[in-house]
């Protein structure tokens, strides 16, 4: 049976909202009565035993700061992009137009420099209201201020979906929260909590704070608002989704000339202004803040890798979404490498490589000797997350993984060919040996029973073309099988001369060489093996950063430096954050760093032999010391420069945007940008890049001469009587495209052969 209700009491009648009136103000006794006006005007000690139990903040108060946008800023200052979940960006109460003070403060809490963060007197016009079927609310600025930092913390712990709002609201929410906002009245001073509170407020589409609300919706910074824009956004808060300007403008409009009236009642404004304002127009001019690396203003792909460095970094939080926080709420000010002249230099290059349907890519990056600088990282393709015809995800310049197994966001599968050749050649002169030293360059035959020297491992691989399935060593043409000094033969970029070298060598040495200059596989993060033969070509993926850096080190005297991308961070507050720093150790023999660039230089100076005497990157020749080495793989599948002075290095590459090495990515009778090329080595589209950029910027940066390699390197040794060429038995005039299959050790996935040879124009 149905328990009846009695309809005198009933709480819908008004009667029962009466009672429900007065129950709830039993219920507020103690803050009604003493706790809601200011704690001045509190004597006793009752009185002073209840405001002491609010004197420490709870710790959501205290930690909770509003999520902040991020900046990302180049080496100058200038702004590379904003990282947020909501823009927020704060500013100081002097920094914030009167106009909006009074309006916020006239619609929303009329006695706010009044009440101690409670206000009774509202309290009871509401229930008064309630009462009577209307409905007021009675939230003071304060208590929306603590409301707000409630959902900020609880956001801040990805307990988003936990924050109640209006209705959802309790007695004990309610209550709970009056009690906070007097405890922050007794901690911070009202002009501190109503600039905290226009810090924090939502003003719609995405604009949080009134900073970002005056861009977003008038394009000017929030002390600059007139008496028109700052009475629209105080409107706003309320309601954002209804009140919006932009979606709803008439909404807004009446909205506005409510706070407007208010302003006019509280004698904030004269009637003169107020009915011009009345009579304005809704008059926006929006603003979008750009949000994500993909909208970068420049380097989009250097601002993903600095994102991936802090995000896959334990010093910015333990765990990964710690440092995401971190980074799209934390409003740090990230100051970075970038070099933004340099970096238009380098991108323009890159917008030159290749026309718009040309499915072939493109990149350069630099890097300063001596410091670990990142200073340019550009590439051909946009930054989309669907693939196509001149976008990409991926990031070209970088590889896959760092060497923690951090995700970097790269490519990293380009085959780098010649360019690992300056690597045996250094072990050469480690072993104490004469870059003089005439070899055999003829012997092109290396089979089954070669025994290759590997004191740290096994090194396998063979050259046979009387063996199924394999071929015979080769060079880049038929024209270089003879005895040569070891020198020339890097000048050269002579495959054979490289075999004949690393035949008197262990092969471990030559690991250690590339370890010792910071080289690791560009997709596994890990260092190389030289577990075949062919590796001494290029055969192994890596990436443009690293090759960058190789260089760098013989550059900067065998001093490696690890790449670095971040100058400074601060947090919000302006407290300087640690950073990593650039880690530098002598980690080869100066006199064979010496000994390196002596060669590469010659690469580039050696008219007759130089396998990039084609690029030419100095105009005036006596301008600084550069030197480089030119690579291509097999069928121009990827090519490459890379090249250093003392204070900059730089790598070029242009190749297979996706790592594949099918026919469709063979550079060979191709047009590329409306001009058709025969084959594509090092020296050309790669190359003229390298050329155009290095005469630009490398004047910039240090330029000293390399230092001299000791005599002993330098020696000519007893020579042999000349060997006869040995043909190829199979095709005594192919070229070096055939390649060994995989199966006998010699071949690799990129079918490189280590061309680079770039003395025949296209």
């Amino acid at each position: 049976m149905a328990v009846r209700k009695n309809p005198i009491i009933n709480t819908a009648t008004t009667l029962g909202k009466l009672v429900g009136f007065l129950a709830v103000s039993v219920l507020c006794g103690v803050l009604v009565a003493g706790l809601m006006v200011p704690a001045v005007a509190l004597t006793g000690s009752a009185a002073s035993t209840s405001i002491d139990a609010f004197d420490k903040l709870p710790g959501e108060l205290t930690s909770a700061d509003a999520a902040v946008a991020t900046k990302i800023l180049a080496s100058d200052g200038s702004l590379i992009a904003n990282l947020y979940t909501q823009n927020r960006q704060p500013v100081g109460f002097d920094q914030m137009s009167p106009f909006i003070k009074n309006a916020v403060v006239a619609i929303e809490d009329s006695r706010f420099y009044e009440h101690g963060g409670v206000d009774a007197t509202g309290i009871m016009r509401a229930l008064v209201s309630t009462v009577q079927g209307g409905r007021q609310g009675a939230s003071t600025i304060t208590q929306q201020y603590v409301n707000n930092k409630i959902i900020q913390g609880l956001e801040a712990q990805n307990k988003g979906d936990l924050a109640k709002i209006g209705a959802a609201k309790t007695v004990a929410d309610k209550l709970r929260e009056m009690k906070l906002a007097i405890a922050l009245e007794k901690q911070q001073s009202k002009d501190q909590i109503l600039a905290g509170y226009l810090n924090i407020v939502n003003f719609a589409n995405g604009a949080y704070g009134i900073q970002a609300a005056a861009q977003r919706y008038f394009s000017v910074d929030a002390s600059k608002l007139t008496l028109v824009q700052a009475a629209t956004l105080a409107g706003v808060v309320n309601s954002p989704s209804f009140y919006d300007p932009i979606a709803h403008p008439d909404n807004a409009k009446d909205r506005r000339n409510d706070v407007l009236d208010k302003m006019l009642a509280q004698k904030m404004i004269n009637k003169k202004d107020h009915d011009a304002a009345v009579a304005a127009p809704v008059t926006l001019k929006p603003k979008v803040q750009p949000q994500g690396c993909a909208t970068a203003a420049v380097a989009p792909f250097f601002c993903e890798y600095v994102k991936n460095l802090i995000l896959g970094d334990a010093t910015f939080g333990k765990t990964v979404d710690d440092r995401a926080q971190a980074l799209y709420q934390g409003g740090l000010t990230i100051k970075t490498t970038l070099d933004p002249k340099a970096q238009k230099i380098a991108q323009d290059q890159q917008n030159n490589t290749t026309g718009p349907n040309d499915n072939r890519g493109s990149a350069m990056v630099s890097i300063e000797p001596g410091t670990g600088k990142v200073l340019t990282m550009a590439q051909n393709f946009k930054m989309s997350a669907v693939a196509a015809v001149g976008q990409t995800s991926y990031n070209f310049s970088v590889g896959k993984f760092d060497a923690d197994h951090n995700p970097l966001g790269g490519l990293g599968t380009m085959g780098v060919g010649s360019t690992m050749k300056p690597f045996t050649f250094a072990s050469w002169l480690d072993d104490g040996r004469s870059m003089n030293t005439v070899l055999n360059g003829a012997k092109r035959v290396y089979g089954t029973d070669t025994v290759w020297r590997n004191s740290c491992g096994t090194t396998t691989g063979y050259f046979d073309s009387s063996l199924p399935g394999s071929d015979d060593l080769q060079n880049d043409d038929p024209n270089h099988y003879y005895s040569m000094s070891v020198l020339n033969g890097l000048v050269g970029s002579i495959n054979t001369i490289t075999f004949a070298s690393a035949s008197q060598l262990d092969f471990c040495k030559i690991k250690q060489m590339t370890t010792e200059a910071g080289i690791i596989d560009g997709v596994t993060g890990k260092p190389l093996t030289f577990d075949t033969a062919s590796k001494l070509l290029g055969s192994d993926s890596i990436d443009p950063l690293t090759m960058a850096n190789a260089f760098a080190t013989f550059a900067n005297k065998g001093v490696y430096c690890k790449p670095i991308a971040i100058n400074s961070i601060t947090d919000s507050q302006g407290k300087q954050l640690q950073v990593p720093q650039s880690e530098c150790k002598q980690t080869m023999k100066p006199e064979v760093a010496a000994g390196v660039m002596y060669a590469l230089q010659r690469v580039l100076s050696d008219k007759a032999r130089g396998s990039g005497a084609l690029i030419q990157p100095n105009v005036n020749q006596d301008s600084y010391n550069l030197g480089a080495k030119t690579g291509t793989t097999n069928f121009g599948v990827d090519t490459w420069v890379v090249g250093t002075t003392s204070g900059l290095a730089t790598a070029s590459w242009f190749g297979s945007p996706t790592g594949e090495i099918d026919k469709p990515f063979h550079n060979q009778n191709v047009t590329i940008n409306g001009r058709p090329y025969a084959q594509i080595d090092g020296a050309n589209i790669a190359g003229t890049a390298f050329s155009n950029f290095m005469n630009e910027v490398a004047p910039s940066y240090k330029h000293e001469d390399f230092p001299q390699p000791p005599s002993s390197m330098l020696e000519e040794p007893y020579v042999a009587p000349p060997v006869t060429q040995t043909p190829n038995r199979n095709n005594p005039t192919s070229s070096s495209k055939a390649t060994p299959p995989a199966t006998n050790g010699n071949a690799n996935t990129k079918g490189n052969n280590g061309n680079g040879d770039s003395k025949k124009k296209p």
